[in-house]
């Protein structure tokens, strides 16, 4: 049922805490679809957009909320899906609503069996990871990967992924606690980076040949010096707010490959790349392969809250927010 107003977390100005704030109901446009939202996953994106540092914040007032789950009310102009039907998708914005319109190119139906909060919590975490890994670093089976914040949103998804696509996967997070979590994921060896030197335990493992880093900083420098000759290292981001600075020389005396990867681009000029993930991931969701894991699930209301979760480092996999 359509409403005249809506509750939206919003933000209004850079560095500025978001607000839950009453606003006009949304209608879609050509193209759109408007979505009664019943779960949104918050990522690290979302506190940059906060900040305003992120490469795609919107204009301020904005709504947050880069991924939803829902169900379709109204089709704009030239759409023909069925209001009622169960859908994903990655909108950039807008999904911390009550209701939200987004692209109609950019909706996946829900298979019956997939819940709204798994749907919310899989697209960017495991899309990134899946993207990444299997079609900008090529992991092969028997590879050594490394994965950096593989506790995190991501870094989970990247353990449980490359477990799957054959690879020995070395799991690297701040904290013994985290060990269980990484190895259940399917991790093959933990290395707790609050009292384990990196480098030095990786190279005795046999060193690098992909590295899956969304942290940057020290960690970085330490998993690029256990790199094999002729490793990939995936770019994902910067969670540790220092940009790495790499020595080009040094990968060129061993050959190796930085790749920067930013999902949401391939939006933009590569759209099958995403498409084709997603029905992908979806199946393997559908066969019990994958298992979204989300360590909060939190009320609207509370979604503040689930932001500071992943400022503070206490989130381990997803938070989710049901609407």
């Amino acid at each position: 049922m359509e409403t005249d107003r809506i509750v939206a977390l919003r933000c209004h100005g850079t560095d500025v805490p978001p607000v839950l704030d009453h606003i006009a109901a949304p209608r879609p446009g050509a193209g759109e679809v408007l979505i009664r939202i019943k779960a949104c996953g918050l990522n690290f994106a979302d506190l940059l957009m906060v900040k305003g540092t992120y490469q795609a914040t919107p204009p301020a007032p904005f709504t947050l909320g880069m991924e939803v789950a829902g169900q379709i009310l109204q089709c704009g102009a030239g759409v023909d899906l069925i209001p009622g039907t169960r859908v994903a998708v990655f909108g950039g914005s807008g999904g911390l609503a009550e209701q939200g319109v987004f692209p109609a190119d950019r909706v996946v139906a829900l298979p019956d069996a997939m819940s709204y909060e798994d749907a919310a919590a899989l697209q960017i975490a495991y899309g990134t990871s899946h993207v990444a890994l299997a079609h900008r670093a090529r992991l092969q089976k028997g590879e050594c990967l490394l994965v950096l914040g593989a506790t995190g949103g991501v870094g989970l998804t990247a353990v449980e992924l490359g477990k799957l696509m054959g690879a020995r996967v070395i799991a690297v997070a701040r904290g013994e606690e985290k060990r269980a979590i990484a190895l259940r994921a399917g991790a093959d060896v933990f290395i707790d980076s609050a009292t384990q030197d990196i480098r030095t335990e990786v190279k005795a493992l046999g060193g690098a040949d992909v590295v899956y880093d969304p942290v940057g900083g020290e960690m970085f420098e330490a998993a690029f010096r256990a790199c094999n000759p002729e490793a990939r290292i995936l770019v994902i981001g910067f969670a540790s707010g220092t940009v790495p600075q790499p020595k080009p020389n040094h990968m060129l005396v061993k050959n190796i490959d930085l790749m920067g990867f930013y999902w949401a681009s391939y939006l933009n000029f590569r759209p099958g790349v995403v498409t084709d993930s997603i029905a992908t991931l979806m199946e393997w969701h559908s066969r019990g392969l994958i298992h979204p894991h989300i360590s909060h699930t939190l009320p609207l209301e509370r979604a503040t809250e689930g932001l500071e979760l992943l400022r503070s480092r206490r989130a381990t996999g997803k938070v989710v927010i049901t609407i």
